[in-house]
């Protein structure tokens, strides 16, 4: 008998897929859960909805926690582009498990979010997740650590095809909105990570002018100028990754005497002017910060994802992973590829999650919002 569990189920009767993998991730437990993720991929709303009712139902007094999906991972698998239900269920002894809504409402020229729950000293991580259209997840996600200090978030964007199409699922309750998710205290084991899938190119360089997330000059040089003169030195082979999309790291260790692969909180190159020399970059950074240009391929991916998780100090039991719908079939020859790194590296252990329209997770210490990441929440018990 295990404390986690994981369950998947296909066909176009969400309603009835939904009973079949929730009753799945319940079937090894070896006592009733106290906690039930479900996760459903369909284009109808209301069959999402239907769907939702009977999972709460065949969860019982679980908190359940979920959210419409664009694919779903369960059973050591990846569905996308097909009408199915991921489930993951867990027993956690001793934990404390405050579940919450999360709404915005608009004070003069701002937005106030309002729901989470008061930080306590046994808290120790949050699940989120959110509806992209009216939630303001980046700033709230990048402001975290003010509110709540120390508490790291894991979690994804849940997706749907057009406003109003997402639905977020709490304890039997179904929203359109906002945001929903979990704080995890108590006597619970737990590490996250956050798998960016980027190889650096080039050589670290210092920001020497910037303004906002505009890049004016790396090293002293005009920030386009050093772009050309790098990519014009890489390999014929990775210059084509470079011009499919180019990505830049932010050092998050200013100390370290190196920075190599997964040192970074890595970023978007979003535009350049050939006028001022300047690039533009989806985040601001501040001048005496360490940066290095990224390409993203499937191998580094693969690498990235194999090599993080086998530094884990943790004997895993169970596991949500929150993949983005940018990885899948898109970047790997299946929607596979991710649930099977995880059981090659975690064995026998209960893993659930979906392909999210944008990823949640610490970097360094500090909450993001990512792009064709993988971001995991793992349980289990210290080595």
């Amino acid at each position: 008998m295990a404390r986690f569990g994981d369950g998947l189920a296909l066909g176009p009767d969400l309603a009835s897929a939904a009973r079949s993998a929730v009753e799945q991730a319940l079937a090894p437990l070896d006592a009733a859960p106290d906690l039930v993720c479900v996760f459903v991929a369909g284009d109808d709303p209301d069959e999402l909805e239907d769907a939702a009712r009977v999972a709460a139902q065949a969860a019982g007094p679980a908190v359940l926690l979920g959210c419409s999906a664009g694919g779903v991972i369960g059973a050591g698998r990846g569905v996308e582009e097909s009408s199915a239900v991921s489930a993951w269920a867990a027993v956690l002894p001793g934990a404390r498990l405050e579940p919450f809504r999360l709404e915005t409402l608009r004070a003069e020229d701002r937005l106030i979010v309002v729901g989470m729950p008061e930080g306590q000293e046994d808290d120790v991580v949050g699940v989120l997740l959110a509806d992209p259209y009216s939630f303001p997840v980046d700033a709230f996600v990048e402001r975290s650590g003010e509110a709540m200090p120390g508490l790291p978030l894991v979690g994804g964007m849940a997706d749907g095809p057009v406003r109003g199409s997402v639905r977020l699922f709490l304890n039997g309750e179904i929203h359109d909105s906002g945001a929903v998710g979990v704080v995890l205290g108590g006597e619970v084991t737990a590490a996250t990570v956050v798998s960016q899938g980027a190889r650096p190119i080039g050589p670290d360089m210092v920001v020497t002018r910037a303004e906002d997330n505009v890049l004016y000059e790396l090293a002293g040089t005009p920030a386009l100028d050093k772009l050309e003169q790098i990519v014009l030195g890489l390999p014929e082979e990775e210059q084509e990754l470079a011009a499919r999309g180019l990505l830049i790291g932010v050092a998050m260790d200013e100390y370290a005497e190196e920075h190599e692969h997964g040192d970074f909180l890595v970023r978007g190159v979003v535009g350049a002017d050939t006028d001022s020399g300047a690039i533009a970059i989806g985040d601001v950074v501040e001048i005496g910060r360490t940066v290095r240009f990224q390409v993203r391929d499937s191998g580094a991916a693969e690498h990235d994802l194999a090599a993080l998780l086998d530094r884990f100090d943790l004997h895993v039991e169970g596991a949500l992973l929150f993949s983005c719908n940018g990885r899948g079939r898109a970047m790997f020859p299946d929607s596979d590829h991710d649930a099977k790194i995880l059981q090659q590296a975690f064995g026998a252990a209960g893993v659930g999650g979906f392909f999210a329209a944008g990823e949640i997770g610490p970097v360094a210490g500090r909450n993001h919002v990512h792009g064709f990441t993988a971001s995991i929440l793992a349980f289990g018990a210290a080595r």
